[in-house]
């Protein structure tokens, strides 16, 4: 029997799991086999807009994404094994983490989806790590909110639930208000002993709010938190409609619980266990270090979150990484489409990377800041995208490549600097994953000279997040009695995976870091671009 005939076996006793994830730039859609690995994906592009000074999608383009995906991945099906999909053995969704979706009592979205990448939330930011004596970083959904209090926004005395944009899907498909661990660790403080909100601190909260006599209290409003694992729920007639307009998907497919890109994240590199760590980089970029305990004093530069099994986890969130970068590439890809030349977009990335390895080691004198929204590791609430250049600098190619793959891990250096420097965090293991992994060894050369210690990437690490999502699918499934997520990885996910490990050249990593003495003398005019330029 062909494997392609095996495969079709699999899908159609329905041995596989889906994981979705909305993405910033890409909703994906990934389905996996008994063995974990892919059999079918699908995919579908979209940008976030700048509409009124907010970051957010349109929720027409939410749904019309969502569908265009899952449509994707049926179509790979029907290409690839001759059959229609009509149910999976588990799924479940993902996206982008924190942000800002609250309903009313009919389920009206009340105001416009606030994303992860808005730094509108400084004053509440300020005042909730003075109440709780824990960081609560811009991006989280109770700084939205109490932001949004602080405002005298009307909308806010409506609210009967509260999600992010995973809690959302989620709850569109399966009629249930629930998001993983994980997930809710980047709305409010998780307390790791129970799994659940942080209960001293919602006290504190809502009587910080009493006065203003809103018809709920905040854990009314929150969804419920599971862990991985859990059966949360299941896809209803209407989600399969939603999903699947075409009327093929059955209803009833079990789901896990949502979880945002970071906790998938840690599962598609296997690092979910204590004293292991990744680096996503994308439209954003975050390092995720699995604590072996609390960090000794609260620091806004770092999130306290949890893995998706809900250990404690310090992640270092940097709101810019590869757009602009991505600008960069596409300005390339139109000169030579100038010159009557028609070369893949993948060549032209390849290109421009691996020429950043023929750079000098310390980018040429050259500067840029890719920061197209703020930064709060910096200070700044707002971004504007710059170049910058002495008429010394050795201007070339490849000096701008490199300055320009050490510009989007500049802030990561920043934020790893507190955990390395105060509070001696330590690795065992640190995994790449991402759009910048992809061309073999160009970023991973790149972040082992940003951290100054070996980088590993997995022949997986391309999967990314909807990989990571559709393997949480198959633990809660498959899963054995009191097996952990972290032993079904080791054992049954990565027991044979192959990776491999890039330690850091010492020419780089001093090169990095008088590019990161020319970053912090410069930051001024970063500031001075966002007060200038309207």
């Amino acid at each position: 029997m062909s494997s392609k005939e095996i495969i079709k076996g699999y899908i159609e006793k329905a041995d596989t799991s889906l994981g979705i994830e909305l993405g910033s730039t890409r909703i994906k859609a990934v389905l996996i086999g008994p063995d974990h690995s892919p059999i079918a994906s699908g995919s579908h592009g979209w940008e976030n807009k700048l509409v009124d000074g907010i970051w957010t999608y349109d929720m027409e383009d939410i749904i019309s994404g969502l569908q265009a995906a899952y449509a994707d991945l049926r179509q790979d099906v029907r290409a690839s094994y001759g059959i229609d999909l009509e149910t999976v053995g588990s799924m479940g969704i993902s996206a982008m983490m924190h942000g800002y979706m609250v309903f009313d009592d009919k389920g009206e979205l009340l105001v416009p989806f606030r994303t992860w990448r808005n730094t509108i939330t400084a004053r509440a930011s300020e005042i909730l790590i003075d109440l709780f004596d824990y960081p609560i970083p811009h991006r989280w959904s109770i700084a939205h909110l109490y932001q949004a209090i602080l405002n005298g926004e009307d909308h806010v005395a409506d609210i009967s639930y509260m999600t992010t944009l995973a809690g959302f899907i989620h709850f569109k498909l399966t009629g249930r208000k629930a998001v993983g661990v994980g997930e809710a660790s980047g709305m409010f403080p998780i307390d790791t002993r129970t799994g659940q909100y942080n209960k001293t601190m919602l006290d504190q909260f809502n009587q910080l709010v009493a006065d203003k006599n809103f018809p709920w209290r905040l854990e009314d409003i929150l969804p419920e938190v599971l862990s991985a694992g859990d059966y949360a729920g299941s896809l209803s007639e209407e989600g399969a409609r939603l999903l699947d307009p075409t009327g093929t998907l059955k209803a009833g497919i079990a789901f896990c619980p949502a979880e945002g890109d970071a906790g998938t994240g840690m599962t598609a590199t296997n690092s979910v266990g204590v004293r292991t760590g990744n680096v996503s980089a994308g439209t954003s970029i975050f390092l995720m270090a699995v604590l072996e305990k609390d960090l000794k004093a609260v620091h806004p530069e770092i999130d306290l979150v949890t893995t998706p099994a809900g250990d404690l986890v310090a992640m270092v969130h940097c709101n810019n990484c590869t757009s602009d970068i991505d600008a960069w590439a596409r300005v390339f890809g139109e000169f030579t489409k100038a010159l009557g030349l028609e070369v893949d977009k993948a060549k032209i990335y390849d290109t421009l990377y691996f020429e950043a390895l023929k750079a000098d080691k310390d980018g040429g004198g050259l500067l840029s800041y890719n920061y197209l929204s703020g930064e709060s590791i910096t200070g700044l609430d707002e971004g504007r995208p710059l170049f910058v250049r002495t008429p010394n600098s050795n201007f070339s190619l490849a000096n701008f490549m490199r300055m320009n793959l050490y510009s989007l891990l500049a802030t990561l250096r920043i934020g790893y600097d507190i955990l390395e420097k105060e509070e001696g965090t330590k690795l065992d293991k640190l995994y790449g994953h991402g759009g910048l992994f992809i061309t073999e060894g160009v970023g991973q050369a790149m972040m082992a000279a940003a951290i100054g210690s070996p980088v590993s990437v997995m022949e997986t690490a391309g999967e990314g997040g909807p990989w990571g999502m559709a393997l949480l699918a198959a633990y809660m499934r498959n899963k054995a009695e009191g097996e952990e997520l972290k032993d079904y990885l080791n054992n049954r996910v990565f027991k044979d995976a192959k990776e491999t490990t890039l330690e850091p050249d010492p020419a780089d990593v001093e090169g990095f870091k008088a590019f990161m003495d020319l970053y912090h003398k410069g930051l001024e005019l970063e500031k001075r671009a966002v007060e200038i330029l309207k």
